[in-house]
């Protein structure tokens, strides 16, 4: 048996990540202080939803940094991969959280739809338009931390959608400011309500495809057996599996036959090779033997069969 484990650095650069999150955490924290100020005195549904999504940014970004610094700890004991699944708890939680509070801002805005209360438009507009320029910058920290974590992605879906809240609430300010119509508050606060829903989903979505070992977005498991299969000498390919252990970190492990004139080691790390170059798969476990003799007929050369082994 021949196992090949290409070492390489599983985390996504997290030290870089860390100073842009909290970059994007300070602009939250001291903005949201004001704005539940200006949301109480203007009786702004909108303004106020927002500094909740801002309270829910602020702690998904501490959560954020919390995993972060989990995942870097060294693999120990028992944790063999460490703590690196950590990030898609993280990520989880702050799907979880966006669907708790789009339903909150849903039951809400219906009741301020049907009551809507005096609002003060230019208010709310004002804050709004600061609103936009603070989440802006904020979103921009984040997004230059690498998103290919669920992690990161987690704490920027919730930035960007308080940016998308803002806007919707500096319309709303407009609208009421402008016309007097009290009610273009509440159907903002039900935009911003569909959007974090569709976000949660998003990111329940991919980390649910990572606790349940499923192949990462965008491997096709197919594909790779078929160039498995074609590897000069290659036998016969089964048991194999493709999963992350966190984002950014695929794996795969499988078992192949080769002929009998071939080299088990030298096969190896060409498959290994193949592997990195054409899917980025650079965490492989192979197990590599000579098929027996009489399984090399090409009727029985079947993908999916089971077959006898001679170690080598």
């Amino acid at each position: 048996m021949a196992h090949d484990h290409a070492h390489h650095d599983h985390s996504i650069s997290p030290n870089a990540d860390r100073r842009w999150l909290i970059t994007a955490l300070s602009l939250i924290v001291v903005f949201m202080v004001g704005e539940v100020i200006v949301g109480l005195i203007a009786e702004s549904l909108a303004l106020l939803s927002d500094a909740a999504h801002m309270l829910t940014d602020a702690a998904a970004i501490v959560l954020a940094l919390i995993a972060m610094r989990l995942a870097a700890r060294p693999p120990k004991g028992n944790f063999t991969f460490g703590l690196r699944r950590v990030e898609i708890l993280s990520a989880q939680v702050n799907g979880i959280t966006l669907w708790v509070l789009a339903a909150v801002f849903v039951v809400e805005a219906i009741d301020r739809f049907r009551n809507p209360p005096d609002v003060a438009g230019g208010l709310v507009l004002a804050t709004a338009v600061v609103g936009i320029g603070v989440n802006a910058l904020a979103t921009w920290a984040i997004s230059r931390a690498d998103r290919r974590s669920l992690n990161v992605e987690g704490a920027f879906q919730h930035l960007l959608n308080d940016l998308f809240a803002f806007i919707a609430t500096a319309v709303a300010g407009a609208i009421v400011l402008f016309t007097g119509w009290a009610r273009a508050d509440a159907i903002a606060t039900l935009l911003v309500a569909i959007s974090m829903a569709w976000a949660g989903w998003g990111l329940l979505r991919d980390s649910w495809r990572v606790f349940l070992e499923a192949a990462p977005r965008g491997l096709d498991v197919a594909r790779i057996d078929g160039d498995l299969h074609a590897v000069d000498g290659v036998v016969d390919v089964h048991d194999l599996h493709v999963w992350e252990v966190t984002s950014g970190f695929p794996n795969l492990s499988a078992h192949l036959l080769l002929a009998k004139d071939q080299d088990c080691h030298t096969r190896r790390e060409e498959i290994a090779a193949l592997l990195a170059e054409r899917y980025g798969i650079r965490h492989t476990t192979l197990q590599v033997d000579h098929a027996q003799e009489r399984l090399i007929d090409p009727a029985d050369l079947r993908p999916g069969v089971a077959r006898e082994a001679t170690p080598h």
